[in-house]
């Protein structure tokens, strides 16, 4: 199995606030030393199950995200490892969590909050040798008169170096992954509308694109996606682009997503533009005909016609199991007009 996981490095607690507001890490989770010395950092995280029904979600096999009624028990394993040649005691506990600005934040150290108060992980400590691996178990207790609604929380593992003859500094070095909880007695509901997408032209001539993405739905949405220009000026086809990650849109929230790093030469158009945005299960798409402006100005896309099909799926609270379910969604595309300015 591949590792899904997040990863940071802190140094000092001066850069705790850094941690955790990118939605998608490599691979291979680890928090490591910025100097790039060897044996004082690397210390590795990823999940080892996920809830079948969600086996093809990509968020749910890196993060944790489960639907839960009242009074029900979850677990939930996962791998520790020390990527260094020198032995590390780490320490293993929740942490309170949030969405604020339209970014998953984190609190500092052990700041409970209702859902941490739920949750136990266990051991709480590890004496890891080098490159040595070890699991560990996270448990969340929902009460019977827990209320409806999401939480947030984050299952971190954490490791520190106090300062020695090489480093003059200290550091604290966390790694672990998210927690999006919701409860309710209902099946559960998540879904976006792409509401109108922009092109823009900074004024020294870079050309980007901004969408804006309403969450219609009841859970917290990770926005990842492409745009993809086709059918320019004599047949041009500028491919495709990644959206830029970080955007979390709470339940009911309003937020933007940009792709970046598009050709300065790129002629004004007009371009077929084909955005693709997802978050876990929940795929939409929109292609419209696109200008871009004169630089400093924007030439806007108003979605008139668009075909959204959320995720809903009833029933909640099954562990992992061998078995796999697998949730298809074709996506449709939407037509739009475009309005410059």
């Amino acid at each position: 199995m591949r590792s899904r996981s997040l990863s940071l490095r802190v140094l000092g607690a001066a850069l705790a606030a850094l941690a955790l507001t990118f939605p998608t890490m490599p691979t291979s989770a680890a928090a490591a030393p910025s100097d790039g010395s060897p044996g004082r950092g690397y210390i590795g995280f990823r999940l080892l199950e996920a809830q079948v029904v969600r086996r093809d979600d990509p968020r749910a096999l890196k993060y944790i995200v489960d639907h839960l009624k009242p009074g029900t028990v979850i677990e939930r394993r996962f791998e520790v490892a020390n990527e260094s040649g020198t032995g590390h005691e780490v320490k293993l506990y929740p942490g309170a969590a949030k969405i604020a600005d339209n970014q998953f934040a984190f609190a500092e150290g052990r700041t409970p909050n209702e859902l941490t108060r739920w949750t136990s992980v266990k051991p709480s400590a590890l004496t890891l040798r080098p490159w040595e691996k070890a699991e560990a178990k996270v448990t969340i207790k929902v009460p019977d008169t827990a209320r409806p609604g999401e939480r947030y929380a984050v299952v971190w593992v954490e490791s520190g170096a106090p300062p020695d003859a090489r480093h003059n500094v200290g550091s604290i070095m966390r790694v672990g992954t998210r927690v999006y909880l919701d409860i309710s007695d209902s099946g559960e509901y998540a879904d976006f509308r792409i509401k109108k997408i922009i092109a823009l032209r900074s004024k020294d001539g870079r050309p980007s694109v901004v969408a804006h993405v309403h969450n219609t739905g009841k859970r917290a949405l990770d926005l990842r996606g492409k745009l993809r220009l086709s059918d320019g000026p004599g047949g041009l086809d500028a491919g495709a682009h990644p959206v830029t990650e970080g955007t979390t849109l709470p339940p009911g929230g309003s937020g933007t997503v940009r792709v970046d790093g598009l050709d300065r030469s790129l002629p004004a158009g007009p371009w077929t533009a084909r955005l693709e945005l997802e978050s876990g299960m929940v795929r939409h798409s929109l292609s419209t005909r696109l200008t871009f402006p004169k630089p400093g100005g924007t030439s806007a896309a108003w979605i008139t016609d668009s075909s959204n099909r959320p995720y809903w799926y009833a029933g909640a609270g099954l562990l992992a199991l061998s078995g796999i379910v697998l949730l298809l969604f074709k996506p449709r595309s939407g037509r739009a007009t475009c309005v410059n300015s």
